[in-house]
């Protein structure tokens, strides 16, 4: 199942019961006033975050959602029933966006609870309206409709590290060693279609599918994925010893990251030189040395040599615990 990562959905909070006009009618007594109840507020609508990346795609069919309404006033008093609240679920990383004020809500954990739409308030009954001069009300008010907006929901994943790269260079079979995920691995370019996720001893790795020249302005698989590495603490940046202009392929990766901004630039960086089982000891130092001379910092790792894998993994843990002290 493909993973929905932006969701527009219509949301209401519940309107407010009616507020009614009733009379306090006693044994023995032709009339004792009014006895008209209030109407119950409205339900909110709440946004709660959750750890399940793939709940978008569940919202998909059920584009409205709405908080229950108040009920109105009763006779002898009673006030009407509040609205349920309604509490939407979604995936931690999600922001979401009131597209008729503006307002912007994010999710960063597990159990954050914000509210995004108030519920209306109930009406007044016609014994709010009793007075000295006005003994007997027949006015009531009615209940207030409830906030309402299109709401746009776009999830931006939270991982500690994030795997970027052109197509085909090693990210998702790197994914796999690192961590024993097991995600699609395919020899031809965007094989990755959705980001994958794996845990490092308790870190979170996120692949990213395969960027292209132009992907900033929506070339390729565009900005969507883009935007799933601005929370990561640091980019783990793998370019393919099997190419033949290696510096060349970093510097276009570095320019759409630049060129999307949001502080991408401006992350810690591990280069990763993957595939060394095709290439000789020689040239792998080299293309290490080109990097290493703008000042990079770069490590060799091939995903068929275990003690590779393993100096990547620790370098890796090591560069993270740094980020978290």
């Amino acid at each position: 199942m493909a993973l929905v990562d932006e969701l527009r959905i219509l949301a209401r909070a519940g309107k407010g019961g009616d507020g009614v006009v009733r009379w306090l009618h006693l044994k023995g007594k032709e009339y004792s006033g009014p006895a008209g109840g209030n109407g119950g507020n409205g339900g909110d609508i709440y946004i709660r975050g959750v750890r399940d990346i793939s709940l978008l795609g569940r919202y998909r069919g059920e584009k409205k959602f709405q908080a229950e309404d108040g009920d109105d006033g009763g006779n002898q008093s009673r006030d009407g029933k509040r609205g349920e609240d309604l509490i939407i679920d979604l995936p931690v990383g999600s922001i979401v966006r009131n597209e008729s004020t503006g307002e912007v809500h994010e999710l960063l954990s597990e159990g954050q609870q914000q509210l995004v739409l108030k519920g209306g308030r109930g009406g007044a009954g016609n014994e709010v309206f009793k007075s000295s001069v006005n003994r007997s009300p027949t006015e009531s008010f009615p209940g207030v409709a409830g906030e309402e907006a299109q709401l746009f929901i776009e999830l931006r994943l939270i991982a500690d590290a994030g795997l970027i790269g052109l197509p085909n260079a090693g990210k998702t079979s790197l994914l796999n060693a690192l961590t024993g995920a097991q995600a699609k691995v395919g020899s031809y370019a965007f094989t990755t279609l959705d980001p994958n996720l794996g845990a490092l001893y308790g870190y979170i790795l996120a692949d990213i599918p395969g960027l292209i020249e132009g992907a900033s302005t929506g070339k390729g698989l565009g900005v969507k994925f883009l935007r799933h590495i601005a929370r990561t603490k640091i980019l783990l940046h793998c370019v393919s010893l099997e190419s033949e202009k290696p510096l060349e392929d970093y510097e276009t990766v570095r320019d759409e990251i630049s060129a999307f901004g949001d502080g991408l630039e401006e992350k810690p960086e591990l280069i990763i030189l993957t595939k060394t089982d095709t290439s000789a000891p020689a040239e792998i130092k080299k293309v290490a040395a080109l990097f290493k001379k703008e000042g990079k910092k770069v490590t060799a790792v091939s995903i068929l040599d275990d003690a590779s894998v393993k100096q990547l993994s620790q370098t890796i843990i090591d560069a993270l615990s740094a980020q978290f002290r």
